[in-house]
């Protein structure tokens, strides 16, 4: 019987075993679930698929900056007792080393470090995705919490510049860098909104396009990382601070 990659996926996040095993173990049990989440009990592959159904709904991020790569990683557990212990922390950050000096070539390797830590920490652990950068100059915050990560790359400016930054978007949550990148299909939601409400107002019909057109830029600029008023001092923006420091990649991670 063939196997298929979604099959496959499907196992290994609930169990949280590595995919071979998965596959080996779907194989073995002709596609049928069950049969190969008991297969892998048996071998004592999965311990941690007694844990699987369990929410992962808190966890910590990781991060790396060297040079001119940056790097995020999000491990999820169960219990915010377990994302603040020190061994779950090494873990996030020997994961997230993992990704950063060999990308997705040490998925399997990080695979095989959740599963001992759902052995070790008992816990439904998992694996909450991560990502890569590559910028001339690069800047990183982690909140305090450690549930919100930014990464920002700059041409320009330096890194003490991208890290105020950083710490601006952990803050103020922009959906997109400059304003012109707000989509149309979202700002037309918004109209719709915005009209109904003028409406319920009673706002003379001769002003509204130009109340339309005006909630539209206010609208684009509160969601736009270079246009919203900077953290550090309101009397500027962040495209200001920045000067002539360009945003050349923008990563926001949350738990």
């Amino acid at each position: 019987m063939k196997i298929t990659a979604q099959q496959v996926m499907a196992l290994r996040d609930k169990t949280g075993v590595s995919m071979m095993a998965v596959k080996k173990a779907l194989v073995e049990a002709n596609g049928d679930e069950d049969k190969a989440i008991e297969i892998l009990r048996k071998r004592g592959e999965a311990k941690s698929a007694d844990k699987a159904d369990r929410q992962a709904g808190e966890g910590a991020i990781g991060i790396k900056i060297e040079g001119s790569k940056g790097c995020l990683a999000v491990v999820r557990c169960e219990t915010d007792f377990v994302a603040r212990n020190d061994d779950f922390k090494a873990i996030v950050q020997n994961i997230t080393d993992n990704y950063f000096n060999k990308g997705e070539g040490s998925q399997e390797e990080n695979e095989g470090i959740v599963k001992g830590a759902v052995n070790t920490l008992g816990e439904n652990i998992q694996l909450g995705g991560h990502t890569l950068i590559e910028s001339p100059i690069i800047g990183g915050y982690v909140h305090s919490n450690g549930k919100i990560a930014v990464l920002i790359g700059l041409e320009g400016g330096d890194a003490e510049k991208a890290r105020d930054v950083a710490m601006h978007a952990a803050a103020m949550n922009p959906s997109v860098v400059s304003p012109d990148e707000i989509t149309d299909e979202l700002v037309a939601k918004e109209k719709d909104i915005w009209a109904d409400q003028l409406k319920n107002e009673g706002k003379p019909e001769n002003m509204l396009e130009n109340i339309m057109k005006g909630k539209e830029k206010k609208f684009r600029e509160e969601n736009a990382l270079i246009s919203q008023a900077f953290v550090k001092d309101s009397s500027m923006t962040v495209g200001g601070f920045l000067g002539d420091a360009k945003v050349v990649e923008y990563v926001r991670m949350t738990i």
